[in-house]
């Protein structure tokens, strides 16, 4: 009779192929057997009976911006917030962190923290700038999950954007070194032109925001970056789409040959430009919230599989940055990684019919698979590192401020029902949620991707 590190009886299975009861064991870290009513016993053993078992959600786009602006959000807060959301992996953004991730030595500092931190397995992204071409090889030499460029102002100054050439010779780079490179897609022409003629006109409500950057600043920085992509034989992922005509892009342009990828964010599916002008600073992001008719071209793309995966880009900042008559000047970023698996059993399953399997694909096993990181993240299955999200899906609450594990606890979300209770999760067997509560001294490691 054998003994496993961890035996968990009774789930249900939420994988690719479809919906399983089965137990499931663990042993050094690794699934090792996924079958009705194993035999055996457990060091600890969990009852799973009327629970949903999916494999741990992969957020790949998130910005604990440590070292140096932990004050807006740091590993320990942001990484318990994901475990409080069934997430076991994250991949952290070069910026917000001071300084922003450019180079080796910098990378081995954010290492450190996210090691001395985490709660969860992190990868980290390397930044693509006109400062740092001729670092992206020691930054392929340590790992780096891709590269960040931003096509408009991050924000941020010391985070350049990319103009032209940047992006041309950084994919150019990358083709070389195996990499890919994700792009913020807004075209910063459109957009700074726009906000210059709204500041000085004196323009700066939520809706002159919101008019500065209209959706042909995304469309066409998507399309320049498939055109540059296609003609450096470069792996090119297009963050936070906001908009249906902008994933149609990457469709046309995966039909042509071109290796491309699209993420879309809960909040471009849950709330809309409405929601922004209702809810304030809270809502703020970039690309803005859109129009209904948008939102709803983005669900029948999710429902078509031209979405490749969901991601929250957490992007958290201090309250009086959140605070401000002049709309232009608030930190546009959502606070939204904790809720990211339940807005969609909310929004997706319960709503609209999304599939549990199709969510599972979304959260987990895409991305893994994009990333080069199967066989050992994404899914359940033999030999897959034990990563588990046990969740309840006959539990719906109200989304509380207090509930929030953030160092902010802002969101846009808060007071609305959300369906799903994440119960327990396990990060490479080991239980570092359970019970509403985290449980676990900091165990993550960092993931460092296959060569394309």
């Amino acid at each position: 009779m054998s003994t496993y590190d961890v035996l968990i009886r009774g789930g249900t299975l939420v994988t690719a192929e479809g919906l399983q009861q089965a137990d499931l064991a663990v042993v050094a870290e690794k699934l090792v057997a996924l079958e009705p009513e194993l035999s055996g016993t457990g060091r600890i053993e969990l009852d799973a009976r009327g629970l949903h078992i999916f494999p741990g959600i992969i957020d790949a786009h998130v910005h604990f911006n440590e070292p140096g602006r932990t004050d807006w959000e740091g590993f320990a807060t942001g990484s318990r917030a994901l475990a409080a959301g069934g997430a076991t992996v994250c991949f952290d953004m070069p910026l917000n962190s001071s300084p922003p991730l450019l180079d080796a030595a910098q990378f081995a500092l954010k290492r450190a923290a996210a090691e001395a931190s985490s709660l969860v397995d992190f990868a980290l992204w390397g930044g693509l700038t006109p400062v740092n071409l001729d670092r992206m090889e020691e930054l392929a030499e340590c790992g780096v999950i891709g590269f960040k460029a931003f096509l408009c102002h991050s924000g941020l100054d010391e985070f350049a954007a990319a103009d032209d050439l940047t992006l041309y010779k950084g994919m150019e780079k990358a083709a070389r070194l195996g990499k890919i490179v994700a792009v913020h897609a807004e075209n910063e022409s459109i957009t700074a032109a726009l906000i210059r003629q709204a500041l000085v006109e004196q323009r700066t409500g939520v809706r002159n925001f919101l008019n500065s950057r209209p959706v042909i600043a995304e469309l066409e920085a998507i399309s320049r970056a498939i055109l540059f992509a296609s003609e450096t034989s470069c792996a090119l992922h297009i963050v936070h789409v906001s908009t249906g005509r902008g994933v149609q892009l990457v469709v046309e342009a995966r039909a042509r040959g071109i290796d491309v990828t699209c993420e879309t964010c809960p909040h471009y599916l849950v709330l809309d430009e409405e929601d922004m002008v209702q809810l304030g600073a809270v809502a703020k992001c970039a690309p803005p919230l859109r129009s209904r008719e948008d939102q709803a071209d983005l669900w029948r793309h999710l429902f078509a599989g031209n979405i490749q995966f969901i991601a929250s880009d957490h992007s958290p900042a201090p309250p009086e940055m959140k605070t401000s008559e002049d709309f232009f000047k608030i930190w546009g970023g959502i606070s939204g990684c904790q809720t990211l698996l339940q807005l969609l059993l909310t929004e997706g399953y319960e709503r609209r019919d999304l599939p549990l399997e199709t969510i599972a694909a979304l959260t987990s096993m895409q991305p893994a698979q994009r990333f080069g990181l199967v066989p050992g993240k994404g899914s359940l299955a033999i030999g897959a590192d034990a990563d588990l999200a046990l969740v309840d899906l006959h539990q719906h609450r109200v989304l509380h401020a207090s509930d929030l594990y953030y160092r902010h606890q802002q969101s846009p979300f808060v007071g609305r029902t959300l369906r799903g209770e994440i119960v327990h999760t396990l990060v490479r067997g080991r239980t570092v949620f359970q019970a509403g509560q985290p449980v676990s001294t900091p165990v993550g490691r960092l993931i460092i991707p296959a060569r394309r």
